[in-house]
């Protein structure tokens, strides 16, 4: 593997908490400057990921979240910690299109370290540290470094869909010192759901 030095000052970026707002289940919750650092090397290197632990105003620390632009399809490796993975396919209209509010398909996947992740082509998908220390993964979602903004922002990935929304149809949720799930009202419909064996709040 020829390795291309030129692209190394692209490969990290750290989401920050004024960026997370959007989409948190409480916008108002103070949380750390950083939710989670990613460095991007691509489908060769692959590209990891590190979240901090704990809570703002009970949820757990998450990724934003996104949908592939596409037929993409991507590998997530669980490396170190505690989290869920939330996958959701949106229901679409006659043209095709996305409808925000509407979920086909919902599934929440507890993880451990050594678990494999596959995210299909049309599912939204983030990950949630749920335990004590950093939760680390590696995935393989392509990444082309000629873009802008390539590591923050990439250009196969929609973040529309879940800003508008404020999240997925769940947010995870610390309830008794273990994870649990809380409705987003924002959400009309959840035709099929696979909550991993975790407990609605609220």
């Amino acid at each position: 593997m020829q390795i291309n030095f030129e692209f190394v000052p692209k490969h990290y970026a750290a989401r920050e908490h004024e960026e997370m707002k959007d989409v948190l289940m409480d916008p108002n919750g103070i949380g750390p400057a950083i939710h989670y650092y990613m460095i991007r090397g691509g489908v060769e290197q692959k590209n990891v990921t590190v979240w901090e632990p704990g809570t703002i105003s009970g949820e757990y620390i998450k990724t934003y979240g996104h949908y592939h632009v596409g037929q993409l399809e991507e590998d997530y490796d669980i490396l170190f910690g505690e989290g869920i993975a939330l996958l959701q396919k949106l229901s679409v209209d006659e043209n095709g299109n996305m409808i925000a509010d509407c979920v086909e398909e919902f599934k929440a996947i507890i993880t451990k370290p050594g678990d494999k992740i596959h995210m299909g082509p049309g599912y939204g998908h983030l990950l949630v540290n749920t335990g004590l220390t950093y939760f680390i993964t590696a995935d393989t979602s392509p990444v082309n470094f000629d873009e802008k903004n390539p590591v923050d922002f990439p250009g196969h990935a929609d973040y529309e869909p879940v800003k508008k929304m404020r999240g997925f149809a769940y947010y995870v949720i610390e309830n008794n010192g273990k994870p649990a799930l809380k409705r987003n009202p924002n959400y009309k419909k959840i035709l099929n759901e696979d909550l991993g064996g975790l407990e609605i709040i609220g």
